[in-house]
């Protein structure tokens, strides 16, 4: 994606984090982002806890297995405003989520999701496994196997939720729905199309790396707690620095 240079970004690396937790942060960033309380665009990098998700368009019809059976093993079904249908997420997937004011930087939603697709086939060329874009759905794909998805909101200007590569997770829960709503896709990851250990935390420095050129930005390495976002606790949230 062709840019003009946009500056510098922060970017917070959030380990593990509560998927609710990391909903409000988000929200908090957003409102911030669009009252000007915060000043730059940023870039949120972790992982959840597993949860299923529902996007705007639901997909409860597309959980292949009983609720029952998620509520015995503790895996919350959470209904948010992002676009698509059901997901899966869990430790071991990188999950980015980029809080950008489109409108300044001049970024369409449509090209802002080709830019998502293109760090990702970046990052992936980086560790020598080749992906591709399929018009069946977007996010990234190695043949019929989905590895990278994408579901973005966009309030006021100000775009949330954003991306989720799979790195090393465990692979059963995503047989437990038809991924975004497809039938016969499967899902696959980094390490299992590579066949050796991948290690979430190198694959966040090539993906932050791949951020940096699709988009023409420096990002800058913060805590949530250097942002002094109001009525946000960042109390309880374990953070590294990327």
């Amino acid at each position: 994606m062709a840019t003009e240079r946009k500056g510098t970004w922060s970017l917070l690396d959030l380990g593990l984090v509560d998927y609710q937790k990391a909903w409000d942060l988000q929200l908090a960033l957003v409102k911030g982002r669009q009252s000007g309380e915060i000043d730059r665009d940023l870039v949120l990098m972790l992982e959840h806890p597993a949860v299923f998700t529902l996007g705007r368009r639901g997909g409860r019809e597309h959980l292949l297995i009983p609720e029952a059976k998620l509520e015995h093993a503790g895996i919350p079904i959470v209904q948010v405003e992002r676009g698509g249908k059901i997901t899966y997420h869990g430790p071991g997937q990188l999950v980015v989520y980029p809080i950008l004011n489109l409108a300044r930087l001049n970024i369409g939603v449509a090209d802002y999701v080709t830019a998502l697709e293109a760090v990702m086939i970046q990052a992936c060329a980086g560790w020598g496994i080749a992906v591709e874009r399929n018009e069946a759905n977007r996010g990234i794909w190695v043949g019929r196997k989905k590895i990278g998805s994408i579901g973005i909101a966009v309030r006021r200007d100000v775009c949330f939720h954003g991306m989720a590569l799979n790195v090393d997770p465990d692979l059963d829960p995503f047989c437990w729905v038809e991924p975004c709503g497809l039938e016969g896709v499967s899902m696959t990851s980094m390490q299992q199309e590579l066949d050796k250990p991948v290690g979430v935390q190198k694959v966040k420095a090539s993906v932050a790396a791949a951020f940096a050129a699709v988009f023409n930005v420096r990002l800058q390495p913060c805590r949530p707690g250097d942002l002094d976002i109001s009525g946000f606790d960042t109390d309880e949230r374990q953070t590294r620095v990327t």
